[in-house]
């Protein structure tokens, strides 16, 4: 299941505490990010472990513009994690939308 950039800064706005991955490679969390755990897609098998406690709890995975959070929320669904959300449009998504704001 997919979640979109206005719910989920509804979502933070509100200060909900939420499971924000970020897929993205250090650089990009660097020069911008929602404050999500930094775990890079090509590490995700290695440290997946470090999620095994939040397997049944939603969690929203987010990258660039959506497409590596994509196969992230695929990965750890095969690995059973039973409520993953892909955040639509991704952080270049959620930019858009608070600049229109």
């Amino acid at each position: 299941m997919d979640i979109t950039v206005q719910e989920l800064k509804d979502r933070l706005d509100k200060g909900e505490n939420v499971n924000l991955i970020d897929v993205r490679e250090p650089s990009e969390y660097a020069e911008d990010n929602l404050g999500g755990e930094l775990i890079p897609l090509g590490e995700l098998p290695h440290r997946i472990d470090e999620l095994e406690d939040r397997q049944n709890e939603e969690i929203i995975v987010q990258c660039r513009s959506g497409a590596r959070s994509g196969r992230a929320q695929q990965y750890l669904e095969e690995n059973g994690f039973t409520n993953v959300r892909n955040l639509v449009g991704g952080i270049l998504a959620y930019r858009e939308l608070e600049r229109k704001a």
